[in-house]
């Protein structure tokens, strides 16, 4: 009933094009921001129990525990350090170290008889008379305020200028307000000040355990084992209830460096910042581990989270998004590419990048396709012949997928020297090569074939090498040929069509009009059908898509709107409801992937808009994921929004480390969760990719924790992150550096 009137469309969008308005799209400025990364310093046993760390003037970092003073050794960002002995004066070895802190950012050191320093020339010797004390602040003229937590003396010179206590109450820590000359002084239940060598009590409370005042002298925050107080110091009144709606409440550290409130917890660190909002540092992509003992300003406006198992020095440094594609590039260089694919590296000694191996992959095509089209538009921007070089190595391991195994026209998934097929993740899919020396595998699904599609699409349209577009164009057609002539099937070895390579109208109709299967399958074989007239030529592929697409209801299918998919009824068939028990995400990554295809290569003005229409219904519903490649794969349609800002958020607040560290969100107090629902969404607004999981685009960016390993695998930023950058600068969406 419906080719009638879809042929006329057809027809008329052959001759005519659609009226369009000229739009004009946003461009992100490519102007240095702050990018966080750690570097981490783990303790050992003999270490003993760790109490503060310090830095100094000349970046110095030292650590005092229960065995002595240390300092870090041997750390850089991913290559982790120890705690070393610190020997560096003799004569503080025999000291018995209590307390460690900065006066004029200079160390100063707290025994059982005198506050002193190496600094001044080592004139800083003050006596005091608290064989115990292990608190003590610096305060006006080197006054200092000395406890040992049941009794206070301030003390100058040796000369002691007053005595006190808090009147049964526990000392825990002391801070200075030099604006005011006031001492403040923290009891486990109550908060003093000693001012004029006057002591009052200002705040009345339980269970405090830590605080600090901020920098410009008006706000105090407390914390507690259930949140923080924040407390005015002009009013000398709590502000508003106890804070609970943190990432984790029970609060061990506070200290107030720079702009922000850090606080440190029994499970990670989180700095409040001007917005309000936290960020949120949980697990060993961060920190030693959880435990957080103490915090302080670091060298270089770095921040320095001493835990149970050693230090983590959170860094900043200032980096365009061009210096992070860099660091990426030569991530993937370095150590992600086996025979030429994008692969990950597994099996690591916990964080240890230098050890582990390449693995192979159900979809070493799709992740490869996928850097390879970072790289396709990463050469199309500045001509590097870096970047071409790594579009040919690539180029050479897509095309060996089509020689390596004997059915014409059928691409591998992966393949591999002969004799490790035991080794290789899924073994009963390996078969053995005509060329005895190699294994390739099997069963090869829709993901990776339309990764084919869209790399060899984008090598043959932007790549200025005569030989690598043809062997572009000739891949294309091989693929494409293979699966027309068997129906629309992939044809395994065994002459059976693989599980999941299937686009035939048999296949795709069957399943009930709101099954997300029906629409995908539509959506991918029409880009793939137009990618492959587009550079043959040949009518067969546009014949079929219009076969389709008039007798079969592809277009109908594709242009179904997002809204309308869910759960198959009740009545359907088993596979109809086993593939549509949640929303897949694996197939969010094939259409948009298909999208460069669907879009770019219409057959017609009149495709293209509808089309455009169909992605922009898709962004749509993808929006609450500020899924960055998702977003920039939407700008290719010239629409004036798609989300640039949040595109730049998944860009900028990506982690430098890519490993697969164990990573806890589902007790965080400050974030609001939903109810189960299809689409797996389990937040009202997702957390930044810094503070979640490493996922590829095929996972649920709403994805709160990482269980079970720790550290043993790291994932390549080919595909993850240089795609959306290097398409978002080709797309002209995303600027050159500017500094």
């Amino acid at each position: 009933m419906r080719s009638i009137p879809l042929l006329l469309l057809f027809c008329v969008g052959l001759f005519i094009s659609c009226s369009k308005k000229s739009t004009t799209q946003p461009v992100y400025e490519d102007v240095p921001f702050l990018q966080d990364y750690s570097i981490k310093y783990y303790a050992e046993p003999a270490n003993g129990t760790l109490i503060s760390a310090f830095s100094d003037r000349n970046g110095v970092v030292k650590i005092l525990s229960s065995a002595g003073l240390f300092q870090p050794y041997d750390g850089q960002f991913l290559y982790h350090g120890k705690l070393q002995a610190d020997g560096t004066y003799r004569p503080l070895k025999d000291k018995k170290i209590a307390g460690l802190g900065v006066l004029e950012n200079q160390f100063v050191f707290l025994d059982d008889k005198t506050v002193l320093s190496n600094a001044w020339a080592g004139k800083l010797f003050s006596k005091h008379q608290l064989p115990a004390a292990h608190l003590f602040t610096a305060g006006k003229d080197f006054t200092f305020l000395v406890s040992d937590g049941k009794s206070l003396e301030l003390i100058k010179d040796s000369t002691s200028l007053w005595k006190g206590d808090l009147g049964g109450d526990e000392v825990i820590s002391i801070r200075y307000q030099s604006d005011a000359a006031t001492f403040w002084i923290l009891g486990k239940k109550s908060l003093h000040t000693l001012s004029d060598n006057k002591l009052t009590s200002v705040f009345q409370g339980t269970g405090f355990t830590s605080f600090d005042i901020t920098d410009d002298a008006k706000k105090l925050f407390i914390g507690t084992p259930d949140g923080y107080i924040e407390w005015d110091v002009t009013t000398k009144k709590q502000v508003g209830e106890i804070h609970k709606k943190l990432p984790w409440t029970e609060i061990t550290a506070v200290d107030a460096i720079g702009d922000k409130v850090w606080f440190g917890t029994t499970n990670g660190a989180f700095a409040l910042r001007s917005d309000g909002k936290f960020d949120y540092y949980n697990g060993e992509r961060w920190l030693p581990s959880n435990g957080v003992v103490h915090l302080s300003e670091g060298p270089n406006k770095s921040v320095l989270v001493l835990t149970t198992a050693g230090l983590g020095q959170i860094c900043f440094k200032e980096m365009t998004l061009q210096e992070k594609a860099m660091y990426y590039e030569e991530q993937v260089r370095s150590r992600h590419i086996r025979n030429g694919f994008n692969a990950s590296l597994d099996n690591m000694e916990k964080g240890n990048i230098a050890s582990g191996y390449l693995a192979d992959s159900d979809n070493d095509g799709l992740w490869t396709s996928m850097y390879l089209g970072g790289e396709i538009f990463r050469y199309a921007v500045t001509k590097e012949e870096d970047a071409l070089q790594n579009c040919r190595e690539a180029l050479d391991a897509m095309e060996r997928l089509y020689t390596i195994n004997p059915v014409p026209g059928f691409p591998a998934r992966s393949f591999e020297r002969a004799g490790y097929i035991s080794q290789l993740a899924d073994p009963d899919r390996w078969q053995h090569a005509p060329d005895r020396n190699w294994d390739w595998k099997s069963t090869t699904s829709s993901d990776e074939a339309v990764g084919h599609i869209f790399a060899f699409g984008a090598m043959a349209e932007l790549i200025d090498d005569p030989t690598m577009k043809s062997r572009a164009i000739a891949l294309i057609d091989t693929l494409m040929g293979h699966i027309v002539k068997n129906n629309y099937y992939l044809i395994d070895y065994d002459g059976k069509p693989t599980t999941w390579g299937r686009w035939s109208p048999e296949y795709v109709n069957a399943f009930p009009k709101n099954v997300g299967d029906r629409k995908i399958t539509s959506s991918n074989l029409m880009a793939m059908l137009q990618t492959a007239y587009h550079f043959t030529n040949k009518e067969i592929y546009k014949e079929k898509a219009f076969e389709l697409m008039q007798k079969h209801g592809y277009l109908e299918n594709l242009m179904r709107p997002m809204k309308e998919i869910g759960p198959a009824p009740g009545e359907a068939d088993a596979l109809s409801k086993e593939l549509s028990d949640g929303w897949n995400h694996s197939d969010d990554e094939m259409y948009f992937i298909s999208y460069w295809g669907l879009y770019r290569y219409a057959f017609n003005d009149t495709l293209k808009a509808k089309y455009k229409e169909a992605i922009i219904d898709h962004w749509q519903i993808e929006r609450p994921e500020k899924e960055g490649a998702w977003n920039i794969f939407t700008a290719l349609t010239g629409n004036s929004e798609f989300d640039l800002n949040e595109a730049v958020w998944y860009l900028k607040e990506h982690p430098l480390d890519l490993i697969d560290w164990a990573i806890s969100n589902s007790h965080r107090k400050d974030v609001e969760k939903l109810a189960p629902n299809f689409r797996g969404q389990t937040l009202k607004e997702v957390l930044p990719p810094d503070e979640r999981p490493v996922q590829r685009h095929n996972g649920n960016m709403f994805q709160l924790d990482r269980t079970g390993s720790n550290g043993t695998s790291e994932h390549s930023a080919g595909d993850i992150w240089l795609l959306p950058y290097w398409m978002g600068r080709y797309l002209n969406v995303i600027s050159a550096p500017k500094k």
